[in-house]
């Protein structure tokens, strides 16, 4: 298929597990991030600082910039971004969180078998 045949929008999937050593450093910088930010509304300003400090989660969802991952990619202009942000049960031995096996089928399906050998 010709470049002039495929789409020029790519949709980038980051799935992010973080472990949150100090909870009260997280806030603390959402909270500033929000105070320096001219463009928040003060009505939204006082819903978000609320928001932070009751969930850390919260506040790494003001923290992570999508537009910031990309901005320095040459070439490209970020159309649309959404994320979120959720406490979860995480534990890096079970099964369940290992590469889906959906993900890797695709990616063997691009790439070829995926294997050595």
């Amino acid at each position: 298929m010709s470049t002039e045949e495929t789409s020029r929008f790519v949709r980038l999937r980051v799935e992010l597990v973080l472990e949150v050593a100090d909870g009260d450093a997280v806030t603390g910088a959402a909270l500033r991030h929000l105070a320096d930010d001219p463009e928040v509304p003060d009505e939204e300003r006082t819903h978000a600082q609320s928001a932070v400090t009751e969930d850390t989660a919260e506040a790494l969802a003001y923290l992570v910039d999508p537009f910031a991952l990309v901005s320095e990619v040459p070439g490209v202009e970020l159309q649309q971004a959404s994320w979120s942000s959720e406490r979860i049960d995480y534990d890096p031995d079970s099964p369940d969180w290992d590469l889906d096996d959906d993900d890797v089928q695709e990616d063997e399906d691009e790439h070829g078998s995926g294997g050595i050998g």
